[in-house]
């Protein structure tokens, strides 16, 4: 079976985020931390499910949804960083999430392409 490297960083991401989360719970943080979770770990679902794809098209769409969620992400994640409402190191999270943005960046033009 041929690697799916967007796939798996986006899995090892989704257990970051999942750590992240308690984390912040740990310190207090209840309401960023929720939305992180939630866009987090929504990017690798969201690509798992482009794998059952109908068409290009849909493909697309799903991974579409998997950048959207990526781009919240990371949103989240400048903004925690920023605001400095925990004591995180949060660099890892950032350059992760950067990288998986890119990649669907890359993927859905590339695809696009073949339409």
């Amino acid at each position: 079976m041929k690697k799916n490297i967007v796939k798996d960083k986006s899995f090892d991401f989704s257990l970051k985020i999942i750590l992240l989360f308690r984390t912040m719970q740990d310190q207090k943080e209840f309401i960023i931390s929720k939305q992180i979770l939630r866009c987090g770990t929504s990017i690798g679902a969201n690509i798992a499910e482009s794998e059952a794809a109908q068409s290009l098209s849909d493909f697309i769409h799903k991974l579409s949804i998997s950048s959207k969620e990526a781009r919240e992400t990371l949103y989240w994640l400048q903004l925690l960083d920023k605001s400095k409402l925990v004591v995180i190191d949060l660099k890892t999270h950032l350059e992760d999430c950067e990288e998986i943005v890119r990649l669907l960046t890359s993927i859905i033009k590339t695809t696009k392409s073949k339409l």
